[in-house]
């Protein structure tokens, strides 16, 4: 079941809300790329733990038979991004593939799972791996596992 409810307006950085409105604008034909890289990205539908309201964060597209994973990386700054603790709260989301909109739910992954997600990660996008040096903490990582 989609997730109902007012969005919030996209996060400020020009690049982010750009991304999402032009996928917005042409119903995920277009805004699938980080930037100029040509590198695809998802946009994570996400409820916020404090307003409630429905948050759209574009992600690097790690897909691995229908589930994918969320990063959050944040570039390696020695905090998660807001998104984590909305994952954590409210694990149902929507992930935004081109044209497709699924649900899933997200779980975090630690250990021998993650170690294997995490090379994926590093695989679709190897910046994860310089992320991940430039910062103590451990970059969380979730699963989103289609909804049946």
């Amino acid at each position: 079941m989609p997730l109902e409810g007012e969005y919030a307006p996209p996060d400020p950085a020009d690049w982010v809300r750009e991304q999402i409105e032009a996928w917005e604008r042409s119903g995920g034909t277009q805004g699938t790329t980080l930037r100029d890289t040509g590198l695809p990205v998802v946009i994570v539908v996400n409820r916020g733990v404090r307003s409630g309201k429905l948050r759209r964060t574009p992600l690097m597209r790690v897909e691995h038979d229908g589930s994918y994973l969320a990063v959050g990386s944040r570039g390696g700054a020695p905090r998660d991004p807001a998104w984590v603790a909305n994952l954590r709260a409210d694990p149902h989301v929507e992930v935004w593939d081109g044209p497709q909109r699924t649900d899933h739910l997200a779980r975090e992954l630690a250990g021998d799972e993650r170690e294997l997600w995490w090379e994926r990660a590093v695989a679709a996008f190897p910046n994860y791996a310089e992320y991940q040096q430039r910062t103590e903490r451990l970059i969380p990582v979730f699963l989103l596992e289609p909804l049946a």
